[in-house]
């Protein structure tokens, strides 16, 4: 299940392609909030995307989707999803956090259900110590993948393989 950040993925992000991949059995969340999120509008989607599907499903979040995907974890704790692959959290605390996601704050409770946390040694929209931070709060296993940005199109990542490999492993675990 796919949770992109603020403006949705375009078609050349990973998770765009990643979801291209897999006509059929990858589905999207869809707020009605894009540009100007809203934490509820996103919970909502997250909802609606999971009810929609016959099996607990993997959250793969990236950016201001990890937030949303762990704000939602956090109420919905109970098996719903099979776990939360998280990629590139944002900051809601760094200077170039979006004022439109302004309402998006990092919740202060771990979750049980299986997390991993992705993230990027030179990540602009988030320090590397407050990522590990994060995943401790959360509870998730960390994977540092090097200097790769925000961990999106601009990084030049592609299809990025070395990303699903992670995944892959992760899911087979949950």
């Amino acid at each position: 299940m796919i949770v992109p950040g603020i403006w949705n993925s375009d078609p050349e992000h990973w998770q765009s392609r990643w979801q291209a991949e897999r006509p059929g059995s990858t589905v999207r969340i869809a707020p009605t909030s894009w540009s100007e999120p809203d934490p509820d509008d996103w919970s909502r989607a997250i909802d609606r995307a999971v009810a929609a599907v016959d099996e607990p499903p993997v959250l793969v979040a990236h950016s201001l989707g990890v937030i949303a995907a762990w704000r939602w974890l956090v109420d919905h704790d109970d098996g719903r999803v099979a776990g939360a692959f998280l990629v590139a959290p944002p900051d809601p605390a760094a200077t170039g956090f979006p004022t439109a996601a302004a309402g998006f704050t990092l919740p202060d409770r771990s979750v049980t259900t299986p997390t991993a946390l992705v993230v990027s040694d030179d990540d602009p929209y988030c320090s590397l110590d407050r990522a590990l931070t994060m995943a401790v709060r959360i509870g998730a296993e960390t994977h540092r993948i090097g200097a790769h940005g925000h961990v999106n199109v601009a990084s030049g990542l592609g299809d990025w393989p070395i990303g699903r490999d992670i995944l892959e492993d992760f899911s087979a675990r949950c």
